[in-house]
């Protein structure tokens, strides 16, 4: 099988800064960001390895995984493994579904 290439959309890019952005605000530091930066590699690693994995969701051809308080949404259009969305799972589930219904 040949390997998937990872890319991740403009809007999930944005949605893992923000992530970034407000601990590196909340704790004054960037440690924790690097930390759940390498969390995702691990991840999006283990996706491109074992892509279907992941969890269907009612949304067309889109899993998930999560990573405790963060869910990496993706599709499979090979070759390439397209990172959706990355959501914090402590924020309001009324942004997600809007979120995911717009895609």
């Amino acid at each position: 099988m040949d390997e998937l290439t990872l890319f991740w959309t403009h809007t999930a890019k944005r949605q893992r800064d923000r992530v970034f952005d407000y601990w590196n605000k909340r704790n004054k530091s960037t440690n924790y960001s690097k930390k759940l930066s390498i969390s995702i590699n691990k991840s999006t690693q283990l996706l491109k390895a074992q892509p279907e994995i992941g969890k269907e969701t009612d949304f067309e051809e889109t899993k998930t995984i999560s990573m405790g308080h963060y869910s990496i949404f993706y599709k499979i259009d090979r070759p390439e493994l397209i990172i959706t969305g990355f959501w914090d799972n402590r924020d309001n589930l009324k942004k997600l579904l809007e979120f995911l219904q717009n895609k």
